[in-house]
């Protein structure tokens, strides 16, 4: 937000400091209060917080994890063999001359 500092109008009056919205600031921050005012009014929903079980209703069962850990792929036990160079010192490849 842009802070104007004191000054003095061409008639005299003094204009003390103060702060101005930025051009366009008030129309997007309308726009932005009705769209949290309808996240409000309309996402709440019928969604009610069970503190315990009434009289009448059954609980519903908890989620429980499928996975085992650790994860193990398809050959885990069976690693793949990597492949060895067959040559250890550099082979140079003549070059065509062009310096590339």
């Amino acid at each position: 937000m842009p802070v104007i500092e004191e000054y003095v109008k061409a008639d005299g009056t003094v204009v003390g400091r103060h702060t101005r919205l930025p051009a366009g600031a008030r129309r997007e921050t309308a726009i932005l209060g009705v769209v949290v005012a309808g996240v409000f009014v309309f996402g709440s929903g019928t969604t009610t917080t069970a503190t315990g079980a009434q009289q009448g209703q059954e609980r519903l069962p908890r989620p429980r994890a499928t996975t085992v850990y650790p994860i193990k792929w398809p050959g885990w036990d069976k690693p793949a063999v990597r492949p060895t160079p067959t040559v250890s010192y550099p082979i140079f490849l003549p070059g065509s001359g062009s310096g590339r």
